[in-house]
C-alpha cells in the first residue's frame, strides 16, 4: 500500500513545480486527501486539474488507492 509520503513524492515529480500535501484519512493507507498547488494548473478548469493529478496514479485509483480526495490550486506553491 502506498504511503502519504510516496503519493506526495510522485505528484511533485510528475507535475511541474508542484507542492503537495497528502493525508491518510483513515489510517489504512487507501483513503487519502491531497492538496496540490502548481503553476501548471494555470488556465485549466478544476476538472482538468484533478485529471492531471489522477493521471499520476492511473489504474491505482480504485485499487490500492481506493479513494483520493483532491483540492487543487493554480499558481506558485506557497513556501511552508
Amino acid at each position: 500500500m502506498p504511503t502519504p509520503d510516496e503519493l506526495k513524492s510522485r505528484i511533485e515529480a510528475a507535475i511541474p513545480n508542484a507542492r503537495a500535501e497528502v493525508v491518510d484519512l483513515t489510517g489504512t493507507e487507501d483513503h487519502f486527501r491531497a492538496t496540490v498547488e502548481s503553476p501548471a494548473f494555470e488556465g485549466l478548469s478544476r476538472i482538468e486539474q484533478h485529471r492531471m493529478v489522477y493521471a499520476v496514479f492511473g489504474a491505482e485509483i480504485g485499487g490500492p488507492i481506493h479513494a483520493l480526495s483532491l483540492e487543487t490550486r493554480a499558481g506558485a506553491p506557497s513556501a511552508t
